[in-house]
């Protein structure tokens, strides 16, 4: 009986601090990536990023995909844990956000932003001084 009772308070001592480690965070490194990612859309000048319908400029997008990080930012280790989480579909109608640049096909915003990570991550080739 005493020992149960031990072992109640320790749970209830140690709880906290377990469920604080447990929480996702980026590494310094993939946070790095997914702002980069933000600010390749924001430079996208052409593009229409379609939410809900609505038609958006690359600003308008960069500005929303921020705010999704920001409030998710505790579930997000990866930056395909942000695209899946962030950049895929609204929150609030499940309805997939459509990305266009300029007079090109219409497709999912997750397989474009997908694309660009793995154009962010391809190794650059040295530059040749001369």
């Amino acid at each position: 009986m005493r020992r149960r009772h031990c072992l109640r308070l320790a749970a209830l001592a140690l709880g906290p601090a377990l469920l604080s480690t447990a929480r996702a965070t980026p590494s310094e490194e993939e946070h790095r990536l997914i702002t980069a990612l933000i600010q390749r859309v924001r430079g996208m000048r052409t593009m229409k990023f379609m939410r809900n319908d609505e038609a958006h400029d690359a600003d308008e997008a960069a500005k929303h995909l921020e705010a999704k990080y920001k409030h998710f930012r505790k579930q997000i280790v990866t930056a395909e844990d942000f695209i899946e989480r962030c950049a895929t579909r609204s929150e609030v109608t499940g309805k997939a956000y459509i990305v266009q640049l300029g007079d090109g096909k219409p497709r999912e915003a997750r397989a474009f932003m997908l694309q660009e990570l793995r154009a962010m991550r391809q190794p650059q080739p040295p530059k040749h001084k001369g």
